[in-house]
């Protein structure tokens, strides 16, 4: 691993956020957000919001997520293509995805995700996908997984090393982490908002179905 575990984990620690990232979601009751809740979870982060769908769509989902939580990469496999083929490519939803790093791996994999992606919104959520599909050689094997998965999305060895070096990019993964846990006060991972109002727990397609439904008859 090429960016520095030390250096990290001061990051992650900052604030005391750090403990957050061992608790699973499931145990967890998510706290009310103020009445301004729609218009902090819109505010910009450190990094540019990656999303698929209209700007100007009805409804927006946007979750915070980690590359590491098994929750996640069970919502990514089961949930998120249900959610894009009826709502997202539909014109319906605007779909935002936003990294919550808990550790280093968490932090490496969407480092790689960025600077393979740069702009490409759609490029970026392959990548997620691909790092959540093979989640457990990203935890046992972390090194040679972004290696392999970096080369075969076309880049080279050198510029991988480069990625994982990039302070400045990591810097803001933690910038963003610590706004949500300090202005959205995110329970865990994966965390979901919709239209501004926090989901509890890993929500099924017939959950979200439920609740996306009538705010597009509004």
């Amino acid at each position: 691993m090429i960016i520095d575990r030390r250096a990290l984990t001061v990051a992650l620690t900052m604030g005391g956020v750090i403990a957050l990232s061992e608790v699973s979601p499931l145990r967890l009751v998510a706290p009310a957000l103020a009445q301004n809740a729609a218009a902090a979870v819109a505010q910009p982060t450190a990094l540019p919001d990656m999303a698929l769908g209209p700007a100007d769509a009805p409804v927006t989902i946007v979750e915070y997520a980690s590359l590491t939580c098994p929750h996640c990469a069970y919502f990514n496999r089961e949930v998120f293509p249900r959610i894009k083929s009826t709502y997202v490519d539909t014109g319906k939803i605007r779909y935002v995805f936003r990294e919550f790093p808990r550790d280093i791996k968490d932090a490496a994999g969407a480092m790689l995700a960025r600077s393979i992606a740069k702009d490409d919104r759609v490029k970026y959520f392959a990548i997620i996908d691909v790092l959540f599909r093979q989640q457990d050689q990203l935890l046992e094997k972390t090194t040679e997984t972004l290696t392999r998965v970096g080369k075969q999305a076309g880049l080279s060895e050198q510029a991988i090393e480069t990625c994982l070096k990039d302070q400045t990019l990591l810097d803001k993964l933690v910038a963003g982490r610590t706004f949500a846990i300090e202005m959205l006060k995110i329970p865990g991972t994966p965390t979901f908002f919709l239209n501004g109002a926090m989901v509890k727990g890993v929500p099924s397609f017939e959950d979200l179905e439920k609740q996306i439904e009538p705010l597009l008859k509004s």
